[in-house]
């Protein structure tokens, strides 16, 4: 992989981190946060896709990497929520 495949992913992971973001509404912190969440968001989207029999829907290829866009927009979204349940606090 080369330095600006390597770029290119995290470009594209930020973009993924940032709209899961959007859509829980709960912002985990900035630009390094949202490419962290887009990476983990791959993961858990391909994952659950895989286990549920699901296809890859809109994957970017780079170099010899796929990056499944709308799993890894929903997994990230899944991870947001999860963490934002976690760690929202509680008015009493």
């Amino acid at each position: 992989m080369t330095v600006v495949e390597l770029l290119l992913l995290l470009v594209v992971a930020g973009i993924v981190g940032s709209l899961g973001q959007a859509l829980v509404g709960y912002s985990m912190g900035g630009c390094l946060v949202s490419i962290v969440v887009g990476f983990v968001g791959a993961l858990l989207g391909a994952w659950l896709a895989r286990n549920l029999g699901l296809p890859e829907l809109l994957t970017v290829r780079v170099g010899d990497a796929a990056f499944p866009i709308v799993w890894s927009v929903i997994g990230s979204a899944l991870f947001v929520l999860v963490v934002s349940l976690l760690t929202r606090r509680r008015h009493v």
